[in-house]
């Protein structure tokens, strides 16, 4: 795998995601005194590869136990952040499937960004890793869930002046992060005052279980080398801990910031597209109707189109304004 760094690169809007099965408070702060050229490790995380030459973006390839090669991140600060020595809040940005830690920066992630006082962190997830700790890997370690939530959320923390409480932390993500997103603000509750999700799917059980078995054969393809994330047969208590809909609760609280599409993009038709987009609305309505039910708050926009990050720009406006401010 090619070290792309801080560069932008261009991404097929349909490659993300499902589409990868044929093809994410207390008052407390935390300031950092690591130098920019000596990050400190955490939790058996290491540096060892690293590109700070850019004001802004940051990239960084580590070194873990918990995955079997050296996954990297992007980190983007704020434009005052080497003047200002504030404390900031950090939105985790969760990529789809067959993307990487770049595939933000193609969507537009500095200028939606620019002027706010937020920092991003945009991780490797696996072409095909859905944010989990597979059942089987006949590749080695690919324990995603360990690696973001134990280890890089400890490291960026200790590295970064960046606030180290629920009110300061934000999960989003497109399709397969968009998934990962709603898992992780729901699994580890006390982590994240809000999660977005651009076409991500929200019921992992509907129509048979479409998507449980679309993460199990996309990771089988190109993630895990045969290996699964749910077991065959499932790992049921698994499936049920990461699906949206059986963790209505645990969104109580907390900004929920939904986007699908409604039809394929009228231009550039893609099949995969549609079917990818089809099962998305049908989730995201089925869990917006939970929340409804349950009396939780939610923002959620169905738009024209398929399966696509939508509404960035609006959304980092409502991070912003829901987290703790910058001080």
């Amino acid at each position: 795998m090619f070290d792309r760094g801080v560069d932008r690169r261009s991404l097929l809007k349909g490659a993300g995601g499902l589409a990868a099965a044929v093809g994410l408070g207390g008052a407390a702060a935390v300031a950092s005194t690591a130098s920019a050229s000596a990050k400190v490790s955490a939790a058996g995380l290491n540096v060892v590869r690293r590109d700070e030459g850019d004001p802004r973006m940051w990239f960084y390839r580590f070194a873990t136990a918990e995955i079997g090669w050296d996954p990297a991140a992007n980190v983007l600060l704020p434009d005052d952040y080497h003047t200002s020595g504030r404390t900031y809040p950090v939105l985790y940005l969760l990529h789809g499937g067959l993307g990487d830690f770049s595939s933000f920066d193609a969507e537009g992630i500095r200028e939606a960004t620019a002027g706010k006082s937020l920092i991003v962190v945009m991780p490797d997830g696996g072409m095909a890793g859905w944010y989990s700790n597979p059942v089987t890997s006949n590749v080695g370690p690919r324990n995603w869930e360990n690696f973001h939530i134990n280890q890089l959320i400890p490291w960026v923390e200790a590295n970064f002046r960046a606030y180290n409480t629920m009110d300061g932390r934000a999960v989003g993500g497109f399709s397969m992060g968009g998934f990962g997103a709603l898992k992780y603000a729901a699994k580890y509750y006390g982590h994240f005052a809000s999660v977005s999700s651009y076409s991500g799917p929200a019921s992992v059980r509907r129509d048979f279980g479409a998507v449980g078995r679309w993460a199990n054969a996309s990771s089988a393809a190109v993630e895990l080398g045969g290996g699964t994330v749910y077991g065959v047969p499932w790992d049921e208590a698994r499936v049920s801990a990461d699906n949206p809909m059986e963790n209505i609760e645990r969104y109580r609280g907390k900004r929920i910031f939904l986007t699908a599409g409604t039809s394929p993009d009228p231009i550039h038709i893609n099949p995969g597209d549609h079917l990818n987009e089809t099962q998305v609305l049908a989730g995201q309505r089925e869990f917006k109707a939970a929340l409804d039910a349950a009396g939780i708050g939610h923002d959620s926009y169905e738009e024209s189109g398929g399966h696509q990050v939508r509404m960035l720009h609006e959304d980092v406006e409502g991070v912003v304004a829901t987290l703790r401010a910058a001080a």
